[in-house]
């Protein structure tokens, strides 16, 4: 019996371990950008019932685990508030650094309001660069001004 969506999680990337398959494969194969497959892989996305029966398929989950993947998940994926992981921590630098920046310039061109991760996309490619490659990302998410009531 499986009690956690992290227990399906895990089924997925020991299949992918397995298997060697990519993230983009997956994401071809449901027809969705590479970087949302991955984040509903690793336990992030509610997929659809068809999506879920695609992924599991590929995975080899059995029917219980793709009831689980149709289950709207805890959302938050780092196990500590300053994530240990190098590459995850550069993200947190990065929003430590430049957050105050980005937050300044978002208001000065939109005014008051966030940038949703709901409404939202991303997009990772590799930019070849002959002083060492370069990883470029792209995140766009939609202004959501604060009303006055």
């Amino acid at each position: 019996m499986i009690t956690s969506r992290e227990e399906v999680t895990a089924m997925i990337v020991a299949h992918k371990v397995q298997t060697n398959i990519k993230w983009s494969d997956v994401a071809a194969a449901i027809g969705l950008s590479k970087e949302w497959t991955t984040a509903a892989c690793l336990g992030q996305m509610t997929f659809t019932k068809a999506q879920a029966e695609q992924v599991g398929e590929i995975f080899g989950l059995s029917d219980e685990a793709i009831a689980w993947l149709q289950i709207v998940p805890y959302k938050g994926s780092l196990p500590t508030a300053v994530p240990t992981d190098p590459l995850i921590y550069r993200w947190y630098e990065v929003v430590n650094v430049y957050g105050s920046t980005i937050k300044e310039l978002i208001h000065e061109e939109f005014g008051d309001g966030i940038m949703s991760a709901i409404d939202f996309s991303m997009d990772i490619q590799r930019e070849e660069n002959p002083a060492g490659d370069r990883v470029n990302v792209v995140l766009s998410g939609k202004f959501l001004p604060y009303k006055t009531y």
